[in-house]
């Protein structure tokens, strides 16, 4: 690695903190835990930052003075050395990029630290100076995005900082678009986190506005259900079901953002078959999740959440056979599924009914393999 990428990186860290180089030199000695001597000085820093010498051995203990990792500071950082587009587009190709690996068949790949890497790297850059609405709206997506796989990766909290972060951004730009999809994304972690008041607010807020495309008003139809399940209205819940299904039924529009892609019939399924299922409705939800787990014509890495909730519906309808099918399902898929949530639900499932005495004993046999599937070292070999 080139010693001028570090030191660039050191300078830009150091000037955001407002550091001397001297200050940057103690922080490393005491990181260190350096009392007796001054191996490091201001004058090493200056060398450090020109590109003249080395830090070597000193890597790991500046990354933590600076609260980054090795990688970062190693990394080029982002350029937008011709014009403001040409990082917006930059950006942009990462935030697809992502989207791609999260959503690589089979079960996508776990990209959440990478993005929330890429984004805090982007918000960084963003404080230098002035980009514009294009590089905003550009970042408001990456962030959206982060938030969207740091759900995902079973850390709401994160999800919440990213999504909050991201709507400022989009809010900031301008960009409609993005606050709609941004908007979606906190309603999905407001209900998911025992919060379906504020997934009903949100939905109705939005469809209070107006100006929709009927996918998108299908989108917003269908977190106005689950927030009214979740909040003990199932009959006026299943209504707005039926209104998201016409709505998909009218078809696509070109007026579409691009990043509803996601969005079809099998979307409303999971979303239903996961509210039966929580609310108790479990003979209800077993048709709607089986219908869920059908082809589409796109493809989504967290697909396979909805086969783990199917699991946990036949299990407590004991319906044995039918479950043991499933459950043979899941062993086949679960060694690439990627989604910590989808992860830990077929955690909690396979404990809570590998040891009843009624469950026959190969289905038992496969819910032990699950559970010791799902809580496995997903980098091992």
């Amino acid at each position: 690695m080139s010693t001028s990428v570090i030191g660039t990186n050191m300078k830009r860290l150091r000037k955001e903190r407002g550091w001397t180089q001297a200050r940057v030199a103690r922080e490393i000695l005491r990181t260190a835990g350096i009392r007796d001597s001054e191996p490091i000085t201001h004058r090493e820093i200056y060398r450090y930052e020109c590109g003249k010498r080395e830090p070597r051995e000193w890597l790991p203990v500046i990354a933590e003075v600076f609260g980054v990792t090795v990688a970062e500071l190693t990394t080029p950082p982002f350029q937008a050395d011709e014009t403001a587009g040409d990082y917006a587009t930059e950006i942009r190709a990462l935030s697809a990029r992502l989207v791609e690996l999260d959503n690589i068949p089979p079960g996508g790949l776990p990209v959440a630290d990478a993005a929330a890497v890429a984004f805090k790297r982007v918000h960084r850059q963003l404080g230098t100076g002035d980009y514009g609405h294009d590089v905003q709206a550009a970042a408001a997506e990456l962030a959206e995005i982060t938030g969207w796989m740091m759900w995902d990766a079973a850390r709401p909290d994160a999800a919440r900082r990213f999504n909050q972060e991201a709507l400022l951004l989009a809010q900031l730009a301008g960009d409609r678009s993005m606050e709609l999809l941004i908007l979606q994304n906190m309603g999905l972690v407001a209900g998911n986190t025992g919060r379906p008041g504020e997934e009903l607010a949100i939905a109705r807020s939005v469809i209070a506005r107006g100006k929709l495309t009927p996918r998108i008003e299908a989108m917003f139809r269908g977190r106005e259900a689950q927030g009214l399940a979740l909040t003990g209205n199932t009959s006026e819940a299943a209504r707005s079901f039926d209104r998201a299904r016409s709505l998909i039924d009218a078809g696509g529009s070109d007026s579409d953002p691009r990043w509803s892609w996601w969005f079809t019939e099998r979307e409303i399924d999971r979303q239903q078959g996961r509210v039966l299922r929580v609310t108790g409705q479990l003979r209800a939800a077993v048709p709607v999740l089986r219908h869920a787990l059908e082809p589409d014509s796109v493809h989504v890495g967290y697909r396979d959440g909805a086969a783990v909730r199917l699991l946990e519906c036949l299990l407590r309808l004991e319906a044995w056979r039918e479950a043991a099918e499933e459950a043979d399902h899941l062993v086949e898929v679960a060694p690439e599924m990627s989604s910590i949530v989808s992860l830990n639900a077929l955690s909690a499932t396979a404990a809570r009914t590998k040891s009843d005495p009624r469950v026959p004993g190969n289905l038992r046999d496969a819910l032990a393999h699950l559970e010791r599937e799902a809580n496995a070292d997903r980098c091992a070999l």
